[in-house]
């Protein structure tokens, strides 16, 4: 007896779980930054330097969140606009818009009988849907969802934001920088690889970029913190 073998495509999670990753990768990024910053203040205690973190984390995803609501807002306008056209010119001109739909079928290598079959058996079922799909290229998995969009980028960066800190709360006062710099650092670099893997890029050069400009960032407020003890 044959076995059938279901196919199993991760196309449509491939946006959310890259947007995951880096929203991760952000908040340890900037938190892991900020910790090492204050962290290298000589006069910052431990209090003060936990403190810092949870601002930090506090504030980033509120910020992630609102970023990502303007925009993903801006975008689900944009889409009731095109549909509200769309279901406006349905209404004043079918037939032209059923010529438009069986256009982009011949478009796409159909005959123009089979085109317009088409066509018709779609916009008969659901003119709109039809029109969004292969005229606007609006499919209802990938339609803009402001407040999942926001709540998604502020969890995310949530966890990621928690991984330095929780390390600061572990960490001896006098090795914070390194050890949340260190931890920080092998975290992102395995976000890195992660992100191309989902994306189908190579691993390492993923990893390699992220941890670059990660040091670099961490060296940065590293300075920034030392700077702050010499000229205070």
């Amino acid at each position: 007896m044959a076995k059938h073998n279901e196919e199993r495509h991760r196309s449509d999670r491939v946006g959310w779980l890259r947007a995951a990753v880096l929203g991760a990768n952000d908040g340890v990024v900037s938190t892991a930054s900020l910790l090492v910053g204050v962290a290298s203040a000589s006069d910052s205690t431990a209090h003060g330097i936990v403190l810092a973190g949870v601002a930090g984390l506090v504030g980033g995803a509120l910020s992630m969140a609102a970023g990502e609501y303007v925009s993903v807002s801006s975008q689900a306008d944009s889409e009731a606009a095109d549909l509200a056209v769309e279901r406006e010119e349905l209404a004043t001109a079918p037939e032209q818009e059923l010529r438009e739909l069986a256009g982009i079928y011949l478009k796409r290598g159909l005959t123009s009988e089979l085109a317009n079959q088409v066509a018709r058996a779609l916009m008969a079922k659901d003119a709109l849907g039809a029109h969004a799909r292969d005229e606007l290229g609006i499919m209802e998995s990938t339609r803009a969802r402001p407040l999942q969009a926001a709540a998604a980028s502020a969890l995310a960066f949530s966890v990621g934001a928690l991984l330095p800190l929780g390390t600061t709360l572990l960490a001896p006062r006098m090795l914070i920088v390194w050890i949340v710099g260190g931890v920080s650092l092998v975290c992102l670099g395995v976000l890195g690889a992660v992100a191309a893997r989902i994306g189908g890029g190579s691993a390492w050069k993923s990893a390699a970029r992220v941890l670059i400009w990660s040091s670099l960032a961490f060296g940065v407020s590293n300075l920034v913190g030392r700077a702050f003890t010499a000229f205070s």
